[in-house]
């Protein structure tokens, strides 16, 4: 099977124009690139504990996965539009390589601010590596196919979010955290290789006209957005001017940026999509699954390691039954999707079964039995998968072909805005919440020796000591499912409100 040259009118930039090209290559290279960068944001969560053991800034432990998903969320719409604009060829292979930067800086690291600095090059690189793969699916397929094809790459990134906690567990034990970055290399120079010989050259080469201001109106407005859940309570006062300057430049950010899309030849991120209720639905979900799907991972395998007592590997596979869920689910819903042409009713009831999945987590304590943690991992995916797979199918079939990778990278920068939003205000809470049932009570676990709490400091303290610690961590953790629940539920109220459209064959 091949990829027909259909004419420019009627093909974005990447296919336009182009000889004929084997879909099955096509989405093999595309599936090996998004491996790469999928593994690059999910190797890190297991091997945090120890990173902050070694390096210490436990106050700074979720910057590692913020910042990451920070510049993957401004990454991603710029990168949907370069490549509507120049071809997904060549933003792939740069992304290739800016990912690639950003992992020799974090594995070389010796602060915790220097492995901060690396995760935002990678998170750029990375973000646009996803949201491109899957803009290239919607130019070479119709509607109807998208589900199954979406699928496919829902079956890469969850392969690698199984592999990546286990692969970063098992290098952390038997190496050192700093391999965790730099086993990307082969997957990246592999994918890179694919990419040269699978995509076709574009032969466009007009000059085209880039929102620049736009552009830095948006990293404006999400570093601001992030900055405040990340300080506010904790570093600053809610009411210190620190706080209210940064929200003061996030509005101005956003009536700036509005203003500079409406007047743009080529905007970021055009305003009418905002009319479109698929659009609209779709990312509201997006950023409320977000803040539920990073919050657990961010935070399970911490408290597996030093509550429970389980090495980073085998913390690292109670991530298994959640990716063998979303996995599942993602493709059930997309061969659904391609057989009946329906698919409102998936992300209603998928966002149900999540809330439902994430009260149980509320309960979790010191003598919480593994199986019910997994048993509750599995419904955490299974809730997941559809909204995944269903949410950029459905998106492109309701925008033109023309805004297909501005429309693409939004379904992935609103569910990275809720990510990163949440793993900071998340994080804030529960760093917060620790504090105070630890100051007073531990000796050096005040305010300042949370900072670096680990496994082996917590079995070193008498008993007493360490059951008063295990279980104020459990005890922590609970606002943070409580509000990831609710996040879902109101996911679930939302998807209520989608107008299901058919789908083009």
């Amino acid at each position: 099977m091949t990829v027909i040259d259909q004419g420019a009118t009627d093909m974005p930039p990447s296919t336009a124009s182009a000889e004929p090209v084997p879909i099955k290559l096509v989405l093999s290279a595309v599936a090996a690139t998004l491996l790469f960068a999928s593994l690059g944001q999910t190797i890190v969560s297991t091997a945090l504990p120890v990173m902050v053991a070694d390096l210490g800034g436990m106050d700074k432990i979720t910057w590692v996965m913020t910042a990451y998903l920070l510049a993957s969320t401004i990454g991603a719409p710029v990168a949907g539009k370069l490549g509507d604009l120049y071809g997904r060829k060549m933003v792939l292979q740069w992304g290739i390589g800016v990912f690639i930067l950003g992992a020799v800086i974090c594995g070389t690291a010796t602060s915790m601010g220097m492995v901060i600095a690396g995760r935002i090059i990678q998170g750029a690189g990375g973000g646009g590596l996803i949201v491109t793969c899957m803009a290239l699916v919607g130019d070479l397929l119709p509607a109807r196919e998208r589900g199954k094809a979406q699928a496919v790459l829902g079956a890469a990134f969850g392969i690698s979010t199984v592999i990546g906690p286990l692969l970063g567990g098992f290098l952390v034990q038997n190496l050192s955290w700093h391999w965790i970055f730099f086993v990307n290399f082969p997957v990246g120079a592999l994918a890179f290789i694919v990419l040269g010989i699978a995509l076709p050259r574009r032969r466009d080469r007009s000059r085209k006209s880039v929102d620049y201001a736009g552009g830095a109106l948006l990293a404006t407005l999400l570093a601001s957005l992030v900055l405040i859940s990340n300080t506010g309570g904790t570093v600053f006062a809610w009411t210190s001017p620190q706080v209210l300057a940064l929200g003061i430049i996030a509005l101005s950010a956003l009536a700036l940026f509005i203003r500079v899309e409406r007047r743009a030849a080529e905007p970021i991120l055009p305003m009418s999509l905002f009319a479109n209720n698929t659009f609209v639905v779709m990312n509201a979900v997006g950023i409320l699954v977000g803040m539920a799907m990073f919050g657990t991972i961010t935070f399970l395998p911490f408290f597996l390691q030093v509550v429970k007592g389980i090495s980073p590997t085998s913390s690292g596979l109670f991530l298994v039954p959640m990716m063998g869920g979303l996995l599942s689910a993602s493709i059930l819903s997309g061969r659904y999707m391609a057989r009946t042409g329906r698919y409102k009713f998936l992300p209603v009831a998928s966002t149900a079964l999540l809330s439902l999945s994430l009260l149980s987590m509320t309960t979790l304590s010191v003598g919480s039995p593994l199986w019910l943690i997994a048993l509750s991992m599995v419904g955490i995916g299974l809730g997941l998968g559809p909204v995944f797979a269903i949410g950029v199918a459905a998106i492109q079939n309701a925008i033109p072909v023309s805004m297909l990778g501005v429309g693409t990278a939004s379904a992935n920068m609103f569910r990275l805005i809720g990510g990163a939003v949440g793993t900071a205000a998340f994080g804030a809470l529960f760093s917060t919440q620790l504090s105070r049932s630890l100051e007073g009570e531990v000796p050096g676990m005040g305010d300042g020796g949370v900072r670096s709490i680990g496994a082996d400091m917590v079995q070193a303290l008498p008993h007493d000591a360490q059951m008063l610690v295990m279980e104020s961590i459990s005890q922590a953790l609970h606002p943070v499912f409580w509000i990831a629940a609710g996040a879902a539920l109101l996911a679930c109220l939302a998807s209520l409100m989608l107008r299901e459209l058919p789908l083009s064959s």
